[in-house]
């Protein structure tokens, strides 16, 4: 007697979606998020734009940072460092919405999704990026007020540089946020880590001339490179302690341990469900 096998059908199952496709949905998310709330903007470019001209006029001529040209007043010496600024505070702060996307209850649907983890802190972290880069490179329309005048290529490398001080900073931020619940417990790690880390850049005084346990700080400092290589970019023949391609090598590697310290954090997590 002939046997007959019966197959049953099988329900239908989704394939998981590729890395870009997710990573850009969330990207997307950040970018208009963040633009649908005006006063951020406004806030991320008044903020060092204030500190640029109050401390750089209060300075004024009394700080000589060499005899390059453009760097005879305070003004000139301090917008690299204002420029800094900015992208630090629009890359750690836009992090903030990985708190409120787990109070939301928008990030255990995202961990739920069939979307590799890569995805998604590639998409929040590149989403930061795209935001504190441009505002990093619209506060250039200042340039010419501190005797900076770049030409194409300079401009080319200027972006370079915002983009791996933007691209690292960020998924720092996505690695501090990434275990927290609190926003005020956010701010209190911005406040007593970040800050001082920009303080002791270079943005406000130069390596040569501070103690020396601050030359050892600043020169562990990766933030010390993003902003040497902005001042060698903004003025020619400008005194660097460090050449410009070591500045980028030193960012590039810091973005890197960086993505993947964000990339750690969220499957370290994996096993914990989101509140």
């Amino acid at each position: 007697m002939a046997t007959q096998t019966t197959t049953l059908a099988r329900p239908f199952e989704p394939s998981a979606p590729g890395i870009m496709l997710p990573a850009f949905t969330l990207w997307w998310r950040e970018i208009v998020r963040f633009y649908r709330q005006p006063t951020r903007v406004v806030g991320v470019l008044a903020s060092p734009l204030v500190f640029w001209l109050v401390i750089g006029a209060g300075f004024g001529t009394s700080f000589r940072s060499g005899g390059g040209p453009g760097q005879q007043h305070y003004l000139d010496y301090f917008y690299p460092g204002a420029l800094i600024m900015i992208v630090l505070f629009t890359s750690i702060f836009t992090m903030m919405s990985v708190i409120e996307d787990r109070k939301e209850g928008f990030l255990l649907s995202v961990l739920v999704a069939p979307v590799s983890r890569t995805a998604i802190v590639l998409g929040k972290v590149l989403g930061g990026t795209t935001l504190a880069a441009l505002q990093g490179m619209i506060f250039l329309i200042f340039a010419p007020f501190a005797g900076v005048h770049l030409d194409l290529a300079q401009v080319l490398l200027v972006a370079v540089v915002v983009f791996l001080v933007s691209f690292s900073l960020t998924a720092l931020g996505f690695a501090i946020a990434w275990p927290m619940d609190s926003s005020q417990a956010f701010h209190g790690i911005v406040n007593l880590f970040l800050i001082p880390l920009w303080l002791v850049s270079g943005a406000l005084f130069p390596i040569t001339g501070a103690s020396g346990w601050i030359q050892v700080i600043m020169r562990l400092n990766p933030l010390t490179y993003g902003v040497a290589a902005l001042r060698a970019l903004m003025y020619a023949g400008a005194d660097s302690s460090f050449p410009l391609s070591s500045d980028i090598a030193t960012l590039l590697l810091f973005s890197l341990v960086m993505f993947g310290l964000a990339f750690l954090m969220v499957n370290r997590r994996s096993t914990r469900p989101a509140a």
